[in-house]
């Protein structure tokens, strides 16, 4: 009987280690207003897995979870993807309330998060184990600013604000406070997502006579806004931050869309590298289209994650969440990609202009500039 007892423990061992799976969190809005954005890092993470679906020897198990695009969702979410799935790490979510929800939870359970594209500052802020692989809002919306300053020349300016998104809240601030460096004039308006009008918002921004308009949110209401502004006259240029770069923004805006400028982390055509390259034909190759910015967020999201693995040589979550952030020139599609020891990534800024047939490369702003 002992005899039989020594030989089964080897084996069971043996066993559990061969079949051991690194599960992976994926944490997105994959219904409600931003299901569209949600499905674009989707594919960017699949891909990505596709290419590398082991770590240290074992095979990776992306396990997802939908917020729905709520906050208390992406909080619920997390924790069942902690409690529940017994994760390793998380990469998610992309909305920045969201992400800050599914921090708190992150934070109590310590386990990683890795966020591809929640730009608000505070996602991070005194956080150990929460990071992102995308740039922050005082970047991005100085970048804005310093665009539509020395760029464009422009100097009257009206700015929409999400009153209900820490990410518009936060790029309006660093947007303002940036472009009156440069005795830029603003008038700040407020909306709420969900909002289908906007003629009240437009009207003051044209009395007030706004060269352009500045819209701090997403995709939907950028384009309602941009449609209701062009139909009231206006003839001023239209930006926006990162929150406009998906294929439903030129769906629901037409015309009306075409010559705005938005930051983004982002574009295809900027992307020199092999490795930038190799993403690109593969991403094709597989959904037969160009990659947009938040597949590329999604993609450098979970190879930095796999190489913080590596780099730890462990799946404990602590040493995993500690080697995040020691990641270094990461050659990463969006371009090299270093992470601080606060979390945030330091990268370059690009500038798209939108067209009938899409999103165009229009300019590039340097991070030392951003200072």
């Amino acid at each position: 009987m002992v005899a039989k007892k020594s030989i089964l423990v080897p084996f069971l061992l043996i066993c559990l280690n061969i079949f051991a799976v690194v599960k992976v969190g994926v944490l997105l809005p994959l219904t409600g207003p931003l299901a569209a954005a949600g499905d674009l890092v989707r594919k960017g993470i699949e891909l990505a897995h596709e290419e590398k679906r082991t770590v240290l020897g074992d095979p990776i198990q992306l396990v997802y979870a939908d917020t729905r695009s709520e906050k208390t969702e992406a909080a619920n979410a997390m924790s069942r993807l902690i409690d529940k799935d017994k994760v390793e790490a998380v990469i998610g979510e992309i909305m920045s309330g969201n992400s800050m929800a599914a921090a708190e939870i992150a934070e109590s359970r310590k386990v990683p998060l890795l966020c591809p594209a929640s730009t608000n500052p505070l996602v991070t802020q005194g956080k150990r184990f929460v990071s992102r692989v995308c740039f922050i809002d005082p970047v991005q919306g100085t970048a804005l600013a310093e665009f539509a300053a020395r760029n464009l020349k422009l100097d009257k300016i009206a700015v929409f604000t999400d009153i209900e998104q820490d990410y518009s809240v936060g790029l309006s601030n660093y947007f303002i406070e940036r472009f009156k460096k440069y005795g830029g004039k603003v008038l700040q308006v407020q909306y709420k997502t969900g909002d289908q009008e906007f003629s009240a918002q437009i009207s003051q921004a044209i009395a007030f006579g706004s060269q352009a308009i500045l819209i701090a949110g997403y995709y939907n209401e950028i384009a309602l806004v941009a449609q209701q502004a062009r139909s009231l006259g206006f003839k001023g240029a239209i930006l926006a931050g990162d929150g406009a770069n998906a294929p439903d923004l030129i769906k629901i805006g037409g015309s009306a869309v075409e010559g705005l400028y938005f930051s983004d982390h982002y574009h295809p055509d900027a992307a020199k590298t092999s490795t930038a390259k190799k993403f690109v034909n593969l991403y094709e190759k597989k959904y037969g289209e160009k990659p947009s910015t938040l597949s590329a967020l999604g993609y450098d999201a979970y190879m930095i994650l796999l190489k913080a693995i590596e780099n730890a040589k462990s799946t404990d979550p602590e040493k995993i969440a500690l080697a995040v952030r020691q990641i270094t020139n990461f050659d990463g599609v969006t371009g090299l990609i270093s992470i601080g020891k606060d979390g945030n990534a330091t990268k370059d800024v690009v500038i798209l202009v939108v067209k009938s047939d899409g999103m165009k490369f229009f300019s590039k702003v340097s991070s030392l500039s951003l200072k």
